[in-house]
């Protein structure tokens, strides 16, 4: 690429006299020894050290010189920064392209960023910041960040131990950062890179997963919030077929009604009904109880499908009961006088329906008498209770939709809580008020 070598310029350490590239000529203002680590004037004609030091040649993930091709543009790594505030340890690379500029690459916690020094300034709004009509929430405030350790080429004079006062402002994927020292003052935006990214760009490790129990980047999106947004619709969904199901099979048809009475206290009668006709492969029958007139007692019934051809019996109970009375809080009743009844699966083939049905009466009121001879109430000259009975093909298993929208909501439910746990350990770190249902609403936002 003839107009990228043009820029390139060699010279040699004064101190080792190895050769070094200059990539960026005529923008390069200090320059590091890759082989020895001095640290040079590269405005000086006579290449000036400006300091030595030994201990350089850190393995850096990305050396310098690496070209990768990032958000469409080819990009070389000229230069290397580690820095720390007192908290925390990052690598900042700065990339040029001769037509494009710089940009900063930015490593942390093994997860990248992609700096730009912005040329116009943030609008303050309280305390926080507007850039391009997007707003960014303060996040650290006055903190000291230095020059640690230094390599490569750079546009300003840089040194060991050189401060400035930074801030940070954030939003889901992106920082924005003030720099501040008695000379200037710059901003810089930094836009979150995915593993896969950074990876095609400079064949680097990809960043890890979050765990529980992991300290994210302050400007890190959460990895749970795009899943999580994309899952409501798809359980909304779901949750609509499951009603269209619900209403489609769960409906009863063809009902057959069949009734009559037994005595309070009498003996239990048995009554056959039928044929109930079952033409489908399996089928789910409902049954419907009524005692109408029970009062002051209760009526066993026990309900069974016979199949006429194999005998084989399906069976069903309900306890159909009605009390009611006067105390100092007024009227009160309890109990049900109907019941309904579901058979979840019935072969096909021809039924009797077998009602075996006995009534009790609570001795409480009416005319009763206690018949040693059985060791129960006997109870005189009540009417007897009717007993009504509706059968129909098809059943409505509400559980089983209940059962089914609580698998539906499990995987949402459970991103949510991780994602609360994601924000927690990021707005942790977060100078001032502790994190709230707002900061983890803003970390749903789209990056």
């Amino acid at each position: 690429m003839p107009a990228e070598d043009s820029s390139v310029r060699t010279l040699s350490c004064p101190a080792c006299g190895g050769t070094i590239a200059m990539r960026a000529a005529g923008y390069t203002v200090t320059l590091a020894c890759e082989y020895c680590g001095t640290l040079i004037d590269a405005t000086d004609p006579d290449a000036r050290i400006i300091t030595r030091y030994q201990e350089m040649q850190a393995s850096l993930a990305i050396p310098l010189g690496t070209r990768g091709t990032l958000r469409g543009v080819e990009w070389e790594a000229i230069g290397w920064l580690q820095r720390s505030d007192g908290w925390a340890i990052w690598d900042e690379y700065l990339l040029f392209n001769p037509y494009a500029g710089y940009r900063w690459l930015i490593a942390q916690n093994g997860q990248w960023s992609l700096g730009l020094m912005l040329t116009v300034m943030p609008r303050r709004d309280g305390g926080d910041q507007i850039y391009k009509g997007r707003r960014f929430n303060s996040f650290y405030s006055g903190n000291t960040a230095r020059v640690n350790r230094v390599a490569g080429e750079f546009y300003w004079r840089v040194k060991i131990g050189e401060e400035v006062r930074a801030s940070d402002y954030v939003r889901p994927g992106h920082m924005l950062s003030l720099e501040q020292d008695d000379r200037e003052t710059s901003w810089t935006i930094s836009e979150f890179l995915t593993g896969r990214e950074i990876r095609a760009a400079f064949d680097v490790d990809p960043p890890p997963g979050w765990l529980p129990g992991m300290t994210p980047l302050a400007h890190q999106p959460s990895p749970y919030a795009r899943r999580l947004k994309s899952w409501w619709p798809v359980a909304a969904l779901a949750v609509v077929a499951l009603l269209l199901l619900l209403s489609l099979f769960g409906r009863t048809m063809q009902p057959q009604s069949f009734g009559f009475q037994v005595t309070p206290d009498g003996p239990s009668i048995s009554q056959t009904f039928g044929p109930i006709v079952l033409p489908l492969g399996r089928q789910a029958m409902t049954v419907e109880t009524l005692t109408s007139n029970v009062e002051q007692g209760w009526v066993d019934i026990d309900v069974s499908f016979v199949n006429r051809k194999t005998q084989d019996s399906y069976d069903a109970y309900a306890l159909n009961e009605h009390y009611s009375g006067r105390d100092s809080d007024g009227y009160w009743s309890e109990g049900s006088r109907s019941q309904t009844l579901k058979v979840a699966s019935l072969p096909a083939g021809t039924y009797d329906l077998v009602v075996d049905a006995q009534a009790h009466h609570w001795g409480s009121s009416g005319n009763w008498a206690w018949d040693s001879s059985s060791s129960t109430y006997r109870t005189e000259g009540l009417p007897p209770v009717d007993v009504s009975l509706s059968v129909a093909r098809g059943a409505r298993f509400a559980s089983n939709f209940w059962l089914a929208v609580l698998l539906i909501l499990v995987p949402p439910v459970l991103m949510l809580v991780l994602h609360i746990m994601f924000d927690n350990a990021r707005l942790a770190q977060k100078d001032g008020a502790t994190a709230d249902g707002d900061d983890w609403l803003r970390g749903l936002e789209t990056p």
